[in-house]
């Protein structure tokens, strides 16, 4: 398998830039970047073939990597407040669902993140979403909103 891999690393850095493209189209599934040149295709095509064989980074390291943009001054320093103006969820607020016969309680936090099940949340959304398994607007599904309610 490893072989694979690294011969699949050298056949990118041989293509020409329409077969990157066109490589790019069959792994990514969408069409590539404009604005890419062909060493750029070739560094994000080799990513992802490595990413496929081995696996992604783990939330924990991605987790990590924002802790550590949201602290850097030259990447905009502190993080900007994920809540909408008006939306009224003050810190320490108990966020409380009954999903699939059991009660969630997230909890909103100082800094704009939400606790819930012993983990931190960039987003209400987020946590809306570890606990259903999808996509779904977190006031929403927390009951901040929704048919004939305006953001409180």
């Amino acid at each position: 398998m490893e072989q694979t891999v690294l011969k699949q690393l050298g056949a990118l850095q041989r293509m020409e830039i329409e077969s990157l493209r066109m490589h790019w189209r069959a792994l990514y599934g969408t069409e590539p970047p404009a604005s890419y040149a062909r060493a750029q295709l070739v560094r994000r095509l080799a990513w992802r073939v490595q990413e496929l064989h081995y696996g992604g980074l783990s939330e924990a390291a991605q987790r990590r990597l924002a802790e550590i943009a949201d602290a850097d001054e030259m990447a905009g320093g502190k993080r900007k407040p994920t809540r909408r103006q008006g939306q009224a969820v003050a810190p320490g607020m108990r966020l409380i669902r009954h999903w699939h016969g059991a009660e969630h309680v997230g909890t909103a936090l100082a800094d704009g993140d939400f606790e819930w099940g012993g983990r931190r949340y960039r987003t209400l959304t987020a946590v809306a979403k570890a606990i259903s398994g999808q996509h779904c607007s977190g006031p929403r599904f927390f009951g901040l909103t929704g048919p004939g309610k305006e953001a409180s």
